[in-house]
């Protein structure tokens, strides 16, 4: 590993760390990996879902180091949209029972390849883009198939932090996660009063 004074939580094999630091974009998956993969629902039908704040900032902070974000759903939510628009994500498939054709789409759309782009699936129907891209991660509550062909699962669940596990594993392998953390951590040099 990198020997930066500042260092992620969490620890990951070498192998991981290099495919990491080739990555442009990276695309979630919602339920199970942004959320806990709960479904609540109102008496009049609406659809309600809870996501972590800390992979909001996780989300923000990756994309301002230079990583584009993506997600890609079956379900269509607007709350997925409106959290898509919360945190600037400029790259939102929602309704594709079929997702690969998806990450295809906007892996030539943006002139990447493969190796270039991480997906965070937890379930078989993530099966297809996970098995292509450089870097496929999965949750600890992911499907055991899932977690037999990831790269890494995250330390934390999904809803509960997972997202941003994967945010600051590629800053940090790009170099850019101890310039992310010090802005948090700078104090005033003003004299005390």
């Amino acid at each position: 590993m990198k020997t930066n004074t500042l260092t992620p939580e969490f620890t990951c094999p070498d192998e991981v760390l290099q495919r990491a630091s080739k990555i442009r974009l990276v695309l979630f998956d919602v339920d199970g990996v942004l959320t806990d993969g709960r479904l609540f629902f109102s008496d009049n039908g609406e659809e309600g879902k809870s996501f972590h704040s800390r992979d909001g900032l996780g989300i923000n902070l990756l994309q301002q180091s230079g990583v584009a974000v993506g997600i890609i759903t079956a379900r269509q939510s607007s709350l997925v949209a409106h959290r898509a628009s919360d945190l600037n994500i400029q790259h939102l498939f929602q309704g594709r029972k079929e997702k690969f054709p998806a990450y295809q789409e906007l892996r030539e759309a943006l002139g990447l390849t493969s190796e270039e782009v991480a997906f965070v699936g937890d379930d078989v129907v993530d099966l297809p883009i996970m098995l292509d891209v450089g870097l496929a991660v999965t949750v600890p509550q992911g499907h055991k198939l899932v977690k037999l062909h990831a790269h890494w699962t995250s330390p934390n669940e999904g809803g509960a932090g997972a997202a941003r596990d994967v945010c600051e594993l590629i800053m940090y392998a790009q170099g850019n996660y101890e310039k992310a953390m010090e802005q948090f951590i700078v104090t005033s040099t003003s004299p005390a009063q």
